[in-house]
């Protein structure tokens, strides 16, 4: 994060393509600008939106609205008895994981089991105690033109005693996998069985953003906590976490919002509850967002093609988020010394070796894998991964 901002800030020729920004797309900015000019000319709305706290659970409107399009969209049964804000997603899983994992009763440590590694980089650092994750190697599928796909290793994949919860992202950060119906339905019936809560972060996926380029059905159910977000839909700055759970978390969560920071910000509700109330975001999200971000990613995908001709690339199967995966094969240095040489270059990405938390054997893969973030100028992202191809081929050609 220090890189990244440091870059931002020096400005000039750098391509930015780490972090996780989502692109700045022109239609959906102006109903975010229509929904602030409506906030502004309304007697006392703009007022009472930064000058009054919400309840710890968060906008009791924005909540209903939410509430109402689950249960349209995907006949959930929720109501705003099962949803409570954060102030952003990671506010969210420092609330859960700390709730989960752990030091329990009797001094036992608790652990969050994430099943399907390389996982998201955000979640390393927000135990309050040490090491709360365990993870499991994945399954790799090679397919066609140079993809391939991580799948849960189910054979390998063991919930123990000191398993406190399971956590999944879906579609995945950093690798943009869509984790299968099969999969999903699989690793709730293996929560169940043990008692354990099945985390979804669903900050990419259905309804909205809806970054997600394959079939995949939504799951939710009593024993399911699923998180969502304002920010891919182009939000970012205004922090707003949503978690939908059974009402007992719901309620765990509003009381940790009061002690941590009183309430849940109210810009972000502020300006998206009439989309959501009106159900605009869902053609926003199919209509304008999704396809935006897969013109992105075939482009992207293309210039791979081109650039790294010649070398032992791989790209995981791009089926949702705002990232690609690389695979160097047997890259003579490591991800974090390629950084480092890109990064002197003007070029950001993040080192694959950071999203592996939890795995505790030696894997020589997660040195060979960067994420890139492919939304930003097509100009900017062609620029910087020619410059990591020949990085890369210098790599492979001094053998250092």
């Amino acid at each position: 994060m220090e890189d990244l901002g440091t870059a931002v800030a020096r400005g000039g020729e750098v391509c930015m393509l780490g972090g996780g920004n989502p692109a700045h797309i022109a239609e959906v900015e102006a109903h975010f600008r229509r929904s602030a000019e409506a906030l502004l000319a309304a007697d006392g709305q703009f007022e009472k939106a930064v000058g009054e706290y919400d309840p710890p659970q968060g906008n009791l409107d924005f909540i209903e609205a939410v509430a109402c399009l689950l249960r349209e969209q995907f006949g959930w049964d929720v109501g705003p008895e099962h949803i409570a804000l954060t102030n952003g997603s990671q506010s969210a899983f420092f609330i859960l994981f700390n709730v989960f994992a752990g030091p329990a009763v009797g001094g036992a440590e608790r652990k969050i089991l994430l099943p399907l590694t390389p996982e998201y980089i955000g979640y390393s650092d927000v135990g309050l105690a040490e090491d709360i994750f365990v993870s499991n190697r994945p399954q790799i599928d090679h397919l066609e033109g140079r993809l391939f796909k991580y799948k849960v290793h189910f054979d390998t994949l063991e919930v123990t005693e000191e398993v406190g919860a399971i956590c999944v992202s879906r579609p995945t950060n950093p690798t943009g996998n869509v984790l299968t119906d099969c999969e999903m339905q699989k690793l709730d019936a293996l929560a169940r069985r043990h008692g354990v809560p099945l985390i979804i972060d669903n900050a990419y996926g259905t309804p909205f953003p809806n970054i997600i380029f394959t079939e995949a059905q939504p799951l939710f159910n009593e024993n399911t906590i699923v998180c969502m977000s304002l920010s891919k839909l182009g939000l970012p700055a205004a922090r707003t976490g949503i978690i939908i759970a059974d009402p007992r978390i719901v309620r765990l969560v509003a009381e940790t919002n009061a002690v941590m920071s009183l309430a849940p910000g109210r810009i972000g509700p502020a300006i998206a509850t009439g989309m959501i109330r009106s159900g605009e975001v869902i053609r926003l999200s199919r209509e304008v967002i999704r396809p935006f971000y897969k013109a992105k990613v075939d482009f992207a995908v293309e210039v791979i093609r081109s650039a790294f001709a010649g070398t032992d690339y791989h790209i995981h199967a791009p089926e949702g988020a705002i990232f690609l995966w690389l695979w160097f094969r047997g890259l003579p240095i490591t991800c974090v010394e390629l950084y480092e040489r890109l990064k002197r270059r003007g070029v950001i990405v993040v080192p694959g070796s950071y999203f592996f938390p939890g795995l505790r054997d030696e894997w020589r893969h997660r040195d060979e894998c960067i994420r890139v973030n492919y939304s930003g100028d097509a100009g900017a992202v062609e620029r910087g991964l020619r410059i990591i191809a020949e990085e890369v081929k210098a790599a492979y050609s001094w053998g250092r």
